[in-house]
């Protein structure tokens, strides 16, 4: 009969070192964030204010392709861009659409891109509450927005 052993293989363990780490990266993240909602210590990274020059509705409808379509107050298009063109814009209207089926609203209201007197454009959706500044997209993405809302400016 054959002779059969059995080896014992180390066990696979975090070390102590690295475990007591972690659990001082979790205890001083919490005790930040504490702080700061205790202190009620305001937003840093906040765009600067600055007066409302123009206010666009736009309504924008996206597709699963990524292909999307833009409208103004009127029902002008202002952009109808294909799955490659739709990009930035295209990414937006799913966002607008997961958060207004998360609120349970309907997808057929407008949303405002407001350019302030900084030259800085923010998109809102009043029926939701989200906002977004768009210079914290980059230049390129602000700038599709900027070209919709030049157009719809143009048209009123």
């Amino acid at each position: 009969m054959a002779d059969v052993r059995y080896i014992k293989k180390d066990e696979e363990t975090i070390p102590k070192v690295a475990l007591w780490a972690m659990f001082s990266l979790v205890l001083v993240v919490l005790f930040s964030v504490t702080m700061v909602r205790v202190f009620d210590v305001p937003a840093v990274a906040t765009p600067p204010a600055s007066p409302i020059k123009a206010e666009v509705p736009l309504y924008i409808y996206g597709q699963q392709s990524g292909a999307v379509r833009v409208l103004d107050q009127n029902g002008t298009v202002l952009a109808e861009m294909t799955g490659e063109k739709g990009g930035f814009i295209s990414g937006v209207a799913r966002v607008i659409e997961r958060e207004r089926a998360r609120a349970g609203m309907t997808m057929d209201a407008p949303v405002h891109v407001i350019w302030r007197e900084n030259n800085r454009l923010s998109l809102l959706d009043p029926q939701t509450g989200w906002q977004a500044d768009l210079m914290g997209f980059g230049a390129d993405n602000s700038r599709a927005f900027a070209n919709l809302v030049a157009k719809a400016m143009k048209g009123n």
